[in-house]
């Protein structure tokens, strides 16, 4: 199985993070050190936005007060295809977008 995890966000829909993409969150964001917290951001999500410059894409942030960096908000990028999630990439960022 190629899936790490699979989860229904608040709007109903199912998102799944691949083993690639969790392998690439950890080579280029090593500061995600547990994907429970990517689980956990879109599960109980803060805030959801859209991308600009594409629809299919979505932002999910999940505010997270202890961590010693001022970069508080785990954003992770989703995109759709199908009605399917899959996410693409998540890092820690100072404030939504």
């Amino acid at each position: 199985m190629n899936n790490i995890f699979e989860i229904i966000d608040k709007t109903g829909r199912k998102i799944r993070l691949t083993k690639r993409q969790w392998k690439h969150i950890r080579k280029k964001h090593p500061e995600v050190d547990k994907y429970e917290l990517i689980e956990e951001s879109i599960s109980q999500s803060d805030k959801m936005t859209d991308y600009d410059m594409d629809e299919s894409v979505k932002y999910y942030y999940k505010y997270y007060k202890h961590r010693s960096s001022n970069e508080k908000y785990l954003q992770v990028v989703v995109k759709y295809l199908n009605g399917e999630g899959f996410i693409l990439t998540a890092q820690f960022k100072p404030h939504i977008r």
